[in-house]
């Protein structure tokens, strides 16, 4: 009996190479059901030619679609433009947000001389905070870190008061942070307000 299911097949499961997308993370098979298609579709072109043309060329999408009714043909026909339109609206709403959002370097002071600087709205961009303050740390040999402000967002605390070298490295390293959206603020503690109140 053994001997029977060792001649079927070999005994170790086989594993298989399975191909992600670069933008949404799902199989390009599944990228139409996320919600970045033309993006997915730019990238699968430029990565994987061949995958390409198996998925999304005129070929494959029309016998994908021809053995559907005529009605279904309309409806998915319908449906690709209502998700190309949303996509297109999610696109605009990204780029105007990027527009809209604003990096605040904030100087605080600490005690007489000691000075912390406060960085917010990176994740605006798209930046990953735990990495960027990781960078921070090792560019200014300080110590850096990710706080949560009472307002509910997160923003990095870098010891020290770098906060014009950081609007440079900033410019230097994030290119898509345009200088405009840059803001600097100097922030000081008021003892005084509390101890008159």
């Amino acid at each position: 009996m053994a001997d029977a299911e060792q001649a079927e097949g070999p005994s170790e499961p086989q594993s298989r190479h399975v191909v992600y997308c670069g933008v949404c993370t799902l199989p390009p098979e599944y990228c139409e059901y996320g919600g970045t298609v033309k993006k997915c579709q730019d990238w699968l072109q430029k990565a994987i030619p061949s995958l390409y043309e198996r998925i999304w060329s005129p070929e494959a999408l029309e016998a994908a679609t021809a053995s559907l009714s005529v009605e279904a043909q309309k409806r998915a026909a319908k449906d690709a433009q209502k998700k190309a339109a949303q996509a297109e609206k999610a696109e605009q709403k990204q780029a105007d947000k990027i527009a809209n959002s604003v990096v605040t370097i904030k100087r605080v002071e600490r005690n007489k001389r000691k000075y912390v600087t406060a960085v917010s709205g990176l994740e605006a961009f798209g930046l990953d905070l735990k990495k960027v303050a990781k960078e921070f740390g090792k560019k200014f040999a300080t110590g850096s870190s990710v706080t949560k402000v009472p307002s509910g967002g997160e923003e990095i605390v870098v010891q020290g008061d770098v906060s014009d070298e950081i609007e440079e490295f900033l410019l230097e390293k994030y290119k898509d942070i345009p200088e405009d959206n840059i803001e600097l603020v100097d922030d000081k503690k008021k003892k005084g307000a509390s101890a008159a109140g």
